[in-house]
């Protein structure tokens, strides 16, 4: 991860460098990414989580090895150049096990790093801020330290025996929800400079006691909470103002910049912000996938109104009745049965996005592409569902087709994020 090195370096000489992290395993919204970054010959940093991806599957189904061949597929697909993809492991740790006895939960973190490692993956995140079976809550942070060094001791191992640049790591413990809050926010308390300052002395003692003085200078970066966040249906904004302390101690610091997790719906000048005072690994997921479906609700409804359309499967008809009679990933979210059918399509925790490859949607989701493939979309349906990118058609930016303008949708929600970490022209 030598360029990723590089960017650190250079956002430490005062540039304003960055990467955006895209934590998604759908493989639209992969390809759109890929063919943002693709125009500008920027690298794509693509980061799956150890839910998502694991030895047994995830919920994906899929295992590190197995992802990488997904994501790899997709660059040779887009034409994207395999040297410019960057594959991280987001919140690795014993997450996934946490109901399990602590020793159980850390063997097999243990073994899923390594198989991250094995796999191509550069960019981990030790994560084990997780209480486990028989741990108390909170988890001493000195206990989080030694759990983190473990694994990390096991991936340099990995590394060692199947070659490569070595990897880069992630710590830190104030690890906002992952894809979201399940409850209404309020405003967030920023992370203190004593306790990232506390985080880093722990990691590092913990790294020293199992000998891993050649990994720690490959520790880049720290997760805290700048004061970001969303819920169902509010954005908490990046306040610089509440960061500034937080924001002057990592500026002093040689080796560290900050990662920001839950970013997803920030302003562009809120991006360009959290670049600028630092937290230079702007973490988005959600936003992504909300974005694919806001588009295609819209071409959904673009599809209603061509002749003979309301005759035809409804994409969103379907998902929503899939979603209901399986109610595993979202029944811990939502739980106003009045706002049911609100939440479950537009909140802005996009659990939505966990439903996607289910047999029925992705039919009517292919079949509703198919159905508009077959016809030319009237710019006056375009104007009225789909406005962004009817501006983009009429000043010859954009065609008006299906594939084009599903991918304008995602693409346009990523753009910022390039933005913000200074890649060029990434303005449209």
């Amino acid at each position: 991860m030598r360029q990723l090195l590089d960017i650190v370096a250079r956002h430490k000489r005062g540039e304003q460098a960055g990467v955006y992290s895209l934590c998604s395993a759908h493989p639209q919204v992969i390809e759109s990414a890929m063919r943002e970054a693709r125009a500008y010959d920027a690298p794509l940093l693509v980061e799956a989580t150890s839910n998502q991806v694991n030895q047994f599957g995830g919920y994906t189904g899929m295992t590190p090895a197995d992802f990488r061949r997904f994501v790899l597929k997709i660059a040779r697909q887009s034409g994207f150049r395999e040297a410019n993809l960057w594959l991280g492991g987001d919140h690795l740790g014993p997450n996934a096990w946490r109901h399990e006895p602590a020793d159980e939960a850390m063997d097999k973190a243990a073994e899923m790093i390594r198989q991250y490692v094995v796999a191509g993956f550069r960019k981990i995140h030790l994560d084990c801020s997780m209480a486990c079976g028989g741990d108390p809550e909170p988890v001493p942070e000195d206990v989080i330290a030694r759990r983190a060094a473990r694994l990390c001791a096991v991936a340099e191992k990995a590394w060692r025996d199947v070659g490569g640049e070595p990897p880069v790591y992630v710590i830190g413990t104030e690890v906002p929800v992952p894809g979201g809050a399940t409850e209404s926010l309020g405003e967030l308390e920023v992370t203190s400079p004593e306790a990232a300052r506390a985080t880093i002395k722990a990691h590092q003692d913990a790294f020293a006691q199992l000998g891993l003085d050649a990994a720690w200078p490959r520790v880049i970066a720290l997760v805290v909470q700048p004061g970001v966040e969303f819920d169902h249906h509010k954005v908490i904004d990046y306040r610089p103002n509440r960061a500034r302390d937080l924001s002057a101690f990592i500026a002093d610091d040689a080796q560290f910049i900050f990662e920001a997790h839950s970013t997803d719906y920030q302003a562009p000048v809120n991006l360009e912000a959290l670049v600028r005072d630092h937290f230079a690994i702007l973490k988005v997921g959600p936003g992504a996938t909300y974005a694919l479906r806001e588009t295609l609700w819209s071409l959904a409804a673009i599809a209603r109104e061509l002749p003979g359309g309301a005759d035809q499967e409804d994409l969103r008809a379907i998902a929503l009745e899939v979603m209901r009679s399986d109610p595993r990933y979202w029944r811990n979210y939502y739980h106003d049965p009045k706002r049911e059918s609100l939440d479950l399509q537009f909140s802005l925790s996009d659990r939505i996005r966990y439903y996607w490859p289910h047999p029925r949607i992705k039919q009517a989701y292919e079949s509703l592409l198919t159905r508009l493939r077959g016809s030319s979309v009237p710019l006056t349906l375009l104007s009225q569902f789909m406005p962004r990118q009817y501006e983009a058609v009429r000043d010859g930016r954009l065609q008006a087709n299906v594939d084009e303008l599903l991918q304008e949708g995602i693409a346009a929600s990523l753009r910022p994020y390039m933005r913000a970490c200074g890649v060029a022209g990434s303005q449209r």
